[in-house]
């Protein structure tokens, strides 16, 4: 078992400060390249506490935003174009990231593709919902309206 520093937030292990033990491949092939965690040492003790208080200090400004940010989204449907054949059955399927795009496109503002969550593959036109984590305790419903590219 790695003993790791994680540097950002990862879905299921933690988010940033946090310290954690992974399997040694999990960490040597995914954690570490991707810039996910650090390495633990002893010294590591003092990169933990500046992280998790550079996180609080943020964590109190950010909420504020994130609580307006979730009223724009949940209030707005969210139009999607994408691909699809005469059926309404879409070439492929809608991502994370085409969701973060066209939340962006739609003036909401700027969300963290890795943060959006699509609880059933959306592989045809109509409304769908997607969720995105704006804050620890913010979660944001979108509403997706996806309809055919012309």
């Amino acid at each position: 078992m790695a003993k790791l520093i994680l540097t950002n937030e990862v879905a299921g292990l933690g988010s940033a400060g946090d310290v954690i033990e992974v399997k040694n491949g999990y960490a040597r092939n995914y954690l570490i390249p991707q810039g996910l965690a650090t390495a633990w040492t002893r010294g590591g003790a003092k990169q933990v506490e500046s992280i998790q208080a550079a996180r609080k200090a943020r964590a109190i400004h950010d909420r504020d935003e994130a609580v307006a940010l979730k009223d724009k989204i949940e209030d707005t449907k969210v139009r999607l174009a994408v691909k699809a054949g005469a059926a309404g059955r879409l070439f492929g399927s809608v991502k994370t990231d085409h969701v973060a795009d066209a939340v962006e496109a739609a003036g909401l503002g700027k969300i963290d593709k890795r943060k959006v969550t699509i609880t059933a593959p959306i592989k045809s036109t109509g409304d769908h919902e997607a969720t995105v984590r704006l804050h620890e305790d913010v979660i944001a419903v979108i509403t997706l309206q996806v309809v055919a590219a012309k």
